[in-house]
């Protein structure tokens, strides 16, 4: 899947991964190639992206749709 995470001031990450863990509202959850779309509140934690990235946040949303992540974050 492609991912990009976003904050108000700059490009965090941009490229492939088969994996993405990210804090939810709800507790943490995890999205995969082709994942049902899906939209989702954030909570203060980290995304942990498959090659081992670790990017703590404070809170954000994500988009998922045709294999395709966009998350816009809040950065710690």
């Amino acid at each position: 899947m492609k991912v990009d995470i976003l904050s108000p001031n700059k490009r965090i990450f941009q490229g492939q991964s088969d994996s993405i863990i990210l804090p939810g509202r709800e507790g943490q959850f995890q999205v995969l190639d082709n994942h049902a779309n899906l939209f989702a509140l954030l909570d203060k934690g980290e995304i942990v992206i498959d090659n081992g990235k670790k990017i703590p946040i404070f809170s954000g949303i994500i988009k998922f749709s045709k294999n395709h992540a966009i998350i816009l974050i809040k950065e710690l």
